[in-house]
């Protein structure tokens, strides 16, 4: 699969971190194809889009990236959920990993982790 056709959904409740990673992603290659501002908005834009993966906030308002991640499963059990966190706190990542996230991006974001994080879950490599 070409970069350009990998469908990527953001979801963060902060703006400045969507126009971040959307930059980045795009400047890697990839599509981003929709924003999120919080898990419930993740869920549906989930359903419209079908990205390939969703990177998803920890700490939102509302519905948190972790019961985000929960019932996007529930949804779609192969939908492919990294966590991007900026917490120091193994909980928070563990019960991501938990709930079924397949991998944790750490802020601020490095282009070259994103790239090979986001290739592993599509290679299984």
């Amino acid at each position: 699969m070409a970069l350009k056709d990998v469908r990527i959904l953001i979801v963060d409740d902060e703006i400045f971190f969507r126009q971040v990673l959307r930059a980045l992603l795009e400047k890697i290659g990839f599509t981003v194809v929709g924003e999120a501002g919080d898990g419930a908005e993740a869920l549906e834009r989930y359903r419209a889009l079908r990205p390939h993966i969703v990177i998803m906030d920890i700490y939102m308002p509302d519905m948190n990236g972790i019961e985000a991640t929960r019932d996007l499963l529930a949804l779609d059990p192969n939908a492919r959920v990294l966590v991007a966190s900026a917490s120091d706190f193994d909980c928070d990542t563990q019960a991501a990993l938990d709930a079924g996230a397949k991998g944790i991006l750490m802020k601020p974001f490095v282009p070259k982790e994103i790239y090979e994080m986001i290739r592993k879950l599509l290679t299984g490599k």
